[in-house]
Formats: structure tokens, C-alpha cells, sequence
């Protein structure tokens, strides 16, 4: 499969590119990926990622890396709402290492305007008819101002890309959809499906900042845009117990 020296043993592990595996190589493991983001070694640097060992362009012309194998687990949806998530998701908003980096390897601003019209386009017609989906079309269309200081987003923040290792320490992994943005783009995805309404200025505070009237009416803004696409997913995957949750939820973020 790759062009590795002999001695390897490889085990394909989740996800939905089928381009992770589990690598071992003199009784050691490995984390090995095909076509990783391209700043890798900037996330393992600033210790947001396991540690990048090497980075090897394949025969196919593929780009093969390899990280250190890190024993422990996914967050739970309970720990999301923690002051540990709060604080490395700052660390990666905060990072001039990371802005440079994603900047270099051709990382492109994403505006309100360009969402938009990415998330709607795809809209099933179905939804189009539904009142609250109606709303929240109309609500959307009233943008957002556009961030001066564009952050690295990570794009994907569901609980299952934490990984707690068994020293406690916390990795962010699969940053397939990095780009840079508004941080509230990231927080709301976050705050709306981890941390209760009352508790946000908490989560808030040990993030670093306070939760002030445009922060939340732009978390706002992009949770009711992330919650629609996410509807939108599910009814085209047919769960409808999900996509129920999220209407539900998408109501709740509309009072």
C-alpha cells in the first residue's frame, strides 16, 4: 500500500477518508496518516497535536506522515464543558505560529458572505419548506461584520476529535478543515452542543475573554449557520432522530 521498508505492519483505524492507520515498526506505534494538513508540523510544534516523527511523499505522489501513537480516549460530551477544552482552543485562536503556517500553505479566509453561500446551495429542497428553516435562511442573510483578526479555525470541533491521553494530556486532532475566520465560528459549535446557555460567561472567562453583546450575537450567527448545515446532513444520511435534535436546538438558538 506504501512504499514503507519492510518490517512495517499497518492497521487501518476510523474515519471517513480511510486514510488513518495504525502503524507499527520495532515494537513501537505510530499514528500514520495519508494527505494530513499540510501544516502538521506547525500544530505538533505549539503541542496542539501528537508529535510529528516524519513526513514522507509517497510513490503515488500521496504525503505520508507519522506521529507519535498516543495512548487514552476521545472526550465525553460532559467534558467538553471544561476548562482544559476552554484553554486549548485559545491556545490554537491565539497562535501566530499557526496563522503564519496555515497563511503559507495556501490557508484562504472564510467570510459570512462565502458560508452562506456554501451552506445554502447544498440545502435540501425539502428543508426550504420547513417555517423554522425559513427563518433561519432570513436571519442569516443578515451578515455578520466581517473579522479584522482572522483566527486558525479548526472547523470540526465535535468531541470525538479531543483526544485525553493518559497522562491528561489534551490533543485537538483532524484538521482537514482548518481555515481562518472568526473564533466565534469555532466557539459556537462548541458552546451550543456542549456547554449549557447559562454557563457560556464561565467557559468563556477560562477561554479568555468575556462574553460580550457582538460576541454573542456573532456565535449566534454561526451556530444557527452550523446547526443548519447540520440538519441538512442528517436528513441526507436519513437520521431523523438527530436532525429532530437539532430543529429542536436550532429553535432554542432562534428566541
Amino acid at each position: 500500500m506504501f512504499d514503507l521498508e519492510p518490517g512495517w505492519s499497518l492497521e487501518p483505524i476510523g474515519g471517513t477518508t480511510g486514510g488513518a492507520f495504525m502503524g507499527v515498526y520495532a515494537h513501537e506505534k505510530f499514528f500514520l496518516k495519508r494527505n494530513a494538513s499540510p501544516f502538521l508540523a506547525a500544530l505538533s510544534v505549539e503541542g496542539i497535536t501528537p508529535k510529528l516523527i516524519w513526513t514522507k511523499r509517497m510513490a503515488t505522489g500521496d504525503i505520508l506522515t507519522a506521529q507519535d501513537w498516543v495512548n487514552g480516549q476521545t472526550l465525553s460530551r460532559t467534558q467538553m464543558n471544561s476548562a482544559m477544552v476552554a484553554k486549548l482552543l485559545a491556545k490554537v485562536h491565539n497562535s501566530v505560529l499557526l496563522r503564519r503556517m496555515l497563511r503559507k500553505v495556501g490557508g484562504r479566509p472564510q467570510t459570512p458572505k462565502q458560508l452562506v453561500d456554501h451552506y445554502l446551495v447544498n440545502l435540501a429542497p425539502e428543508l426550504r419548506q420547513h417555517p423554522l428553516v425559513q427563518a433561519t435562511i432570513a436571519a442569516l442573510h443578515h451578515l455578520p461584520p466581517v473579522a479584522t483578526d482572522l483566527r486558525v479555525c479548526h472547523g470540526d470541533l465535535n468531541h470525538k476529535n479531543w483526544l485525553l491521553s493518559d497522562s491528561q494530556q489534551l490533543y485537538l486532532v483532524d484538521w482537514d478543515q482548518a481555515s481562518l475566520g472568526d473564533i466565534a465560528f469555532d466557539l459556537s459549535v462548541v458552546l451550543i452542543n456542549y456547554v449549557p446557555r447559562g454557563e457560556w460567561p464561565q467557559w468563556l472567562a477560562a477561554y479568555g475573554c468575556e462574553l460580550t453583546d457582538d460576541l454573542l450575537a456573532r456565535i449566534t450567527w454561526y451556530g444557527e449557520l452550523h446547526l443548519l448545515h447540520e440538519i441538512n446532513q442528517q436528513l441526507g444520511q436519513q437520521r431523523y432522530t438527530e436532525m429532530n435534535q437539532a430543529l429542536r436546538q436550532l429553535q432554542q438558538l432562534m428566541k
